[in-house]
């Protein structure tokens, strides 16, 4: 078995342990009987390592992305972790987590983080994809406050309930680690 596919079976292993199952609400208001709190898994130092080694191997592979970020607070650890993963390995490349909102104080920024150049090809990075909702807007906020070009996103899980499709009927390329169909065996059960 290669370095990457172990670190993946290993994630795998760690994602498998942290999804609930019931009646959970999600944050769109919608009831899911399939809930993965991606912070369970990136607030770990062995998840956020093993995450971080894997979008980086997804970066490598998507020359000219000059920056990665997402919304807070989901996508927050995971750019850290790829970041200073990146640094370590003297791989360029800037950092920023989306408000949903702008400050009402200071810079009034919706967009954290060192400038964003104009022009530059970013992803967005995100711990789950359900409808695309937020990433469709961070990838707005992008493009009007940092007038930056997202190509795509990276995700650890996709619920399969049609965020792909929104995604890519934008334009954005859709990797994810993991699809909700992969854990067959917990969605049987459901």
């Amino acid at each position: 078995m290669s370095e990457i596919s172990h670190i993946k079976k290993r994630l795998f292993e760690l994602i498998q342990g942290s999804i609930r199952t019931g009646r959970i609400t999600l944050a769109s208001g919608k009831v899911t009987d399939f809930y993965f709190d991606g912070r369970t898994v990136s607030l770990l130092q062995e998840g956020a390592a093993l995450m971080a080694r894997l979008f980086l191997e997804e970066i490598k592979k998507r020359p000219g992305i000059q920056a990665i970020g997402g919304p807070t607070s989901g996508a927050d650890p995971i750019v850290s972790s790829i970041g200073l993963l990146a640094f370590q390995e003297k791989i360029p490349l800037g950092l920023f987590y989306i408000r949903k909102e702008a400050k009402a104080h200071g810079m009034q920024k919706r967009i954290e983080g060192p400038e964003i150049q104009p022009g530059a090809q970013v992803f967005l990075v995100d711990d789950i994809l359900t409808s695309g909702g937020s990433l469709i807007e961070a990838a707005k906020a992008v493009q009007v406050e940092a007038e930056a070009r997202v190509r795509g996103a990276f995700l650890l899980v996709d619920r399969e309930e049609g965020g792909r499709q929104r995604l890519e009927a934008e334009g954005l390329e859709v990797v994810a680690l993991f699809r909700k169909s992969d854990f067959s065996i917990l969605t049987k059960r459901l």
